[in-house]
């Protein structure tokens, strides 16, 4: 991960900033075209899909993208407003040379971000993301009159993404139907309004929802944090409803409220989907350093390994391809399923989870309660002008006693308990994640892992709460 100039965020999660201040037009223009011939270089196709979520900012950053991508020779494919899934799976549709997803995900509302996709439908590896920014200094040839690329509509990005869901193999669409759940929804005026309510009438449910308007205009924070859910909870209980899905913006992440109108937190979305999965495909479970031990509990359960990766969804999809693994995902309620892309998609991840209620014939607050209960606390400081080094130093020299992984930051682990130190690649700030039997212990690992950081001058940016 790196920061430019004004806090632009450069990761493995895109190009990331602030409308009219990181994110000024001069950049997308940039990083477009940068993408573009690197793309381009590729040989694959002269094909590039763009799509965007609902972000205000987002027509005027789409317009620049499209635009640019034409200058340097690219054909475009304008799959418009649409989801984070659709637009990888739209990539893989079309054997494009790569696509351009216009969101910013769960950032605020004055963010946006390219998120950039290549001819796999998988966002660019470490690898080909230098590759890519090598441009920006070499120089980007633009194309003669001749050869500017075209721009051709496709209004079949979300119905090709349903047909693919509802395809699943071990997703019985007549037994789920035949239920007919009563599922809540809330799409935080995001993307999701061009699919959730799709599948959910495909599935034979009842919908009632909040913020299905696509105008970007997020009435709460976009993160689907249990924290930021309390609307969704009172519609549940209101609703006497038997789910409540909550998306984020762009899609690709999915959070589940009980019908007891709680949160249970987003990291639940994973561990219940492998535990459906793995009853019907055998093989590892591929998580990020951050996610739940509930994911490998689940794993263990079913008699196969948890693999863990750096935090990004890039890490855990190339890590999914190399070992097979039937179901994997982060956290943060992102599940992939590689039977349709290896990329995190919020319509996958609720039809898995409508699939389990059917099997297991029981509510979810009781499904959710036969798992392990942990509490997770997670915690964001401002990120200190100084290397990080010395901190995953004093911590290791702090609990001698734990296993070490430094692949993305630092985590510190024992049979029954984590924490991990991370510089987050989407905002600027360090992540400290700790998960323990309960929450006491759990903010204590915090607590003490934040030691070294406040002595460096990293101020609390905020204390997001915990889940069980």
């Amino acid at each position: 991960m790196a920061q430019g100039a004004g806090g632009l965020m450069v990761s493995v999660s895109g190009i990331r900033g602030r409308v009219g201040d990181a994110l000024a037009p001069d950049v997308v223009a940039r990083y477009a075209a940068a993408f573009g011939a690197w793309s381009l270089a590729q040989g694959v196709s002269r094909r590039v899909v763009v799509g965007r979520d609902s972000r205000v900012s987002g027509p005027m950053v789409h317009r620049i993208v499209v635009g640019t991508l034409q200058m340097v020779g690219c054909d475009v494919i304008d799959i418009g407003l649409t989801t984070t899934p659709g637009c990888q799976l739209s990539v893989e549709h079309h054997h494009a040379a790569g696509g351009v997803m216009l969101s910013a995900s769960h950032n605020p509302i004055e963010w946006n971000a390219l998120k950039l996709i290549g001819s796999s439908g998988l966002f660019l590896e470490a690898s080909e993301g230098t590759a890519m920014r090598a441009l920006l200094e070499t120089g980007i040839p633009l194309a003669t009159w001749d050869r500017l690329g075209e721009v051709v509509q496709d209004p079949d990005a979300a119905a090709r993404h349903l047909a693919a869901v509802l395809a699943i193999p071990y997703v019985d669409v007549e037994a789920i139907r035949r239920r007919r759940f009563k599922v809540a929804l809330d799409c935080v005026r995001g993307a999701g309004a061009t699919i959730m309510p799709m599948l959910l009438d495909a599935l034979g449910c009842e919908m009632v929802a909040i913020d299905l308007e696509p105008d970007g205009r997020f009435p709460r924070e976009p993160e689907p944090l249990s924290e930021n859910l309390s609307g969704l909870e009172a519609l549940v209980r209101e609703s006497d409803a038997d789910i409540g899905f909550a998306v984020d913006p762009d899609v690709d992440r999915l959070a589940i409220v009980s019908e007891e109108g709680r949160a249970i937190g987003e990291e639940y979305t994973l561990a219940l989907a492998s535990r459906l999965v793995l009853r019907h495909r055998r093989g590892p479970v591929v998580t990020n350093l951050s996610s739940s031990q509930m994911v490998e509990d689940v794993a263990r359960q079913a008699g196969v390994p948890a693999v863990r990766t750096p935090v990004g969804e890039v890490n855990v999809a190339v890590r999914m391809r190399a070992e097979h693994a039937p179901i994997g995902g982060e956290g943060n309620g992102g599940v992939i399923l590689p039977e349709v892309h290896l990329g995190r998609d919020a319509p996958i991840g609720a039809a898995l989870l409508l699939q389990l209620l059917v099997e297991e014939g029981r509510p979810l607050s009781q499904v959710a309660g036969s798992l392990p209960s942990y509490v997770i606390v997670k915690d964001k400081l401002a990120r200190p002008n100084a290397s990080l080094d010395a901190v995953y130093g004093a911590l290791r020299s702090a609990f001698p006693d734990a296993g070490v992984d430094t692949q993305d930051g630092l985590r510190l682990a024992w049979p029954d308990r984590w924490v991990h130190v991370r510089p987050s690649g989407t905002e600027p700030i360090v992540r400290v994640i700790a998960e323990a039997p309960d929450e006491a212990q759990a903010r204590e690992l915090v607590r003490r892992s934040r030691e070294p950081l406040d002595a460096l001058g990293a101020g609390v940016v905020s204390t997001a709460g915990s889940i069980t």
